[in-house]
C-alpha cells in the first residue's frame, strides 16, 4: 500500500495520522500535485492528494473516502462510529473541518497570484468561513474531552488537522487564545506520535 501525497496537505496528514492511529503499513511517497512534472495526475484524474494506491493497484482519492476505507479495513481502534446517527455526526463534523481547510488553502492560492490580479473580497469571504466554523467548533465541543464519546474519533483528527493547518499558514489567526478549550483538544492530540510526526515541515 502506497501513500501519495506532501507533507504540507493537510489532506494528507489527516490520512497519515489515520494510518498510524490504525497501526497500517504502508510506503509514503512524496509527490507535489503542482510541481512541474508531477505524476499525481496519472494517479488521480482530478490531480489532486492524497491518493491511496492499493496492493493491486487500484487508486482511491479524497481523504474523506479513503480514511473511512481505512477505518473498515482494520477493525482495531474504530474512529468512525458504525450507528447511523453517530457515524453522520462525526463525518459532518470532518467536512466542517475539510471545509475550514478547503477556505484556508484557497486564501494561500489566492496570495500567491499577482498582487493585481487577487481579490480582497474574496479573500475575506474564504476567512469569514474560517473564523465561523472556528467558532462553531469551539461552541460545540464545549468542556467534553472529546467530541464524540469517551475516546478520541475522526472528528477529532479532523479537528486537529484542521486547527494544525491555521497554526502554520496562518498565525495570525489566535484560535488558542480566543478558545481555550480548542487549544486543550490540540494540546492533547499533539502528545500523541500519529499527529507529533506529522507536523508540516517549517515554511
Amino acid at each position: 500500500m502506497k501513500l501519495i501525497g506532501s507533507f504540507t496537505s493537510p489532506y494528507v496528514r489527516k490520512v497519515r495520522i489515520v494510518l498510524a492511529e490504525k497501526k497500517i503499513d504502508y510506503e509514503f511517497v512524496e509527490e507535489s500535485p503542482s510541481a512541474p512534472g508531477s505524476r499525481v495526475p496519472l494517479y488521480n484524474p482530478l490531480g489532486k492528494v492524497p491518493v491511496l494506491v492499493l496492493d493491486d493497484e487500484s487508486t482511491l482519492f479524497d481523504s474523506r473516502v479513503i480514511v473511512d476505507y481505512l477505518d473498515n479495513s482494520a477493525p482495531n481502534n474504530r474512529l468512525i462510529p458504525t450507528s447511523n446517527r453517530e457515524r453522520a455526526q462525526v463525518r459532518r463534523w470532518e467536512a466542517l473541518a475539510d471545509g475550514v481547510c478547503d477556505a484556508a488553502a484557497l486564501i494561500v492560492m489566492e496570495s500567491r497570484r499577482p498582487e493585481g490580479e487577487r481579490s480582497p473580497a474574496w479573500v475575506e469571504r474564504q476567512r469569514g468561513k474560517v473564523l465561523r466554523a472556528v467558532h462553531a467548533m469551539s461552541e460545540e465541543l464545549a468542556e467534553q474531552a472529546w467530541y464524540h464519546g469517551p475516546n478520541m474519533s475522526l472528528a477529532d483528527i479532523a479537528t486537529g488537522v484542521s486547527l494544525g493547518y491555521l497554526a502554520f499558514r496562518f498565525p495570525d489567526i489566535d484560535w488558542r487564545g480566543e478558545y481555550p478549550n480548542l487549544g486543550r483538544l490540540v494540546r492533547k492530540l499533539e502528545q500523541r506520535p500519529s499527529f507529533a510526526e506529522t507536523v508540516p515541515p517549517a515554511a
